[in-house]
């Protein structure tokens, strides 16, 4: 019985340790077109993924595992990565999503591209219209896609398709985990408007 309890007394501390997003880092906080947002990770230390993104295999196609690099030129980061890109006020962060599961619940300081969008709206990123579609020179913001996890192939698509219409692929970055990693971390996601 002694043993029980102290098992379950610990189990009980572990509950309450703080999660944090790197050792010095509890939460970073970025802005929105609906103000300051916090971002952390959920601090229920027994906390599961649940729903659409707790399935793990799903028929491809449509879910195939998609390349670490969706183009040549694209640079693929991490979730660390894409934090610096939500708090630098110079760089684009772009779900690449259909509306519905971008509403549904987004990465804060993200805004809504659809990928069947991308190549149509480079004039958004400093892009000028031409005869032949878009001349994407000067001071381009870098921008980050991302998608539902490695097994969407949303933002690959719309990386491929702002390249083809003449983005510069140096300037793309890929967060290949998406949405499914995001949530897997239990970091802060709020409704997409």
């Amino acid at each position: 019985m002694r043993s029980f309890l102290i098992w379950c007394l610990s189990a009980g501390a572990a509950l309450a340790e703080p999660v944090g997003i790197t050792p010095g880092v509890m939460s970073v906080t970025v802005e929105t077109g609906s103000g300051p947002v916090e971002i952390m990770r959920n601090q229920d230390n027994a906390a599961t993924i649940e729903g659409e993104f707790a399935l793990t295999s799903r028929p491809c196609p449509n879910f195939c595992i998609q390349p670490m690099s969706p183009a040549p030129g694209v640079t693929t980061i991490g979730e660390l990565e894409l934090l610096e890109f939500l708090q630098d006020p110079d760089a684009v962060v772009i779900d690449g999503r259909v509306r519905p599961e971008f509403e549904a619940g987004t990465i804060p300081g993200a805004v809504s591209v659809p990928y069947i969008e991308a190549a149509d709206r480079l004039g958004e990123l400093g892009c000028v219209v031409d005869f032949d579609g878009f001349v994407c020179e000067g001071d381009l913001p870098r921008v980050a896609l991302f998608c539902n996890g490695p097994w969407c192939g949303q933002s690959p698509a719309a990386a491929r398709r702002m390249i083809e219409a003449g983005y510069p692929a140096d300037l793309i970055h890929y967060y290949r985990g998406g949405m499914q990693m995001w949530r897997m971390l239990g970091l802060t996601v709020v409704p997409g408007s």
